[in-house]
């Protein structure tokens, strides 16, 4: 076989979302403040657009803005007031983190774990890179 010939059989096994040019798009916090509560009532549509474990989003967010929180049904309920614009800040930090493939820039990918250590691996590329301080 030749270059050209294994170049077309390797582009055949990558999976569509390769070829598209769709953005990646994290809807925006849902929520209102409830006394010195924050509530989110859409954090599991986000965790969903994250293709993310929600426990693992959530340990993320209460590290980032040093507050108690939990899960409670389909609502996120964190321990002070916090504005949307703060939490969506954090939330695309996790993205930048934990799901966007720093060598292609797409969101397909998955966190693996080897040997102790948490890998980011991208199933549109292929690239595998460890995962600091998660």
């Amino acid at each position: 076989m030749d270059y050209e010939e294994l170049l077309k059989k390797g582009r055949e096994k990558l999976p569509e979302s390769v070829f598209t040019a769709e953005r990646f798009e994290i809807p925006g916090v849902k929520g209102h403040i409830e006394g010195n509560k924050t509530i989110i009532s859409n954090f599991p549509q986000i965790t969903d657009t994250l293709n993310r474990n929600p426990k693992h989003v959530l340990k993320f967010l209460l590290k980032e803005l040093a507050t108690p929180g939990d899960i409670k049904g389909n609502l996120l309920v964190l321990g002070r007031k916090i504005s949307a614009g703060i939490i969506n800040q954090k939330i695309g930090q996790y993205a930048r983190k934990y799901v966007i493939c720093s060598e292609c820039g797409k969101p397909d990918s998955q966190i693996t774990k080897e040997t102790g250590i948490e890998f980011l691996k991208c199933t549109a590329c292929g690239s595998k890179k460890p995962i600091m301080g998660s």
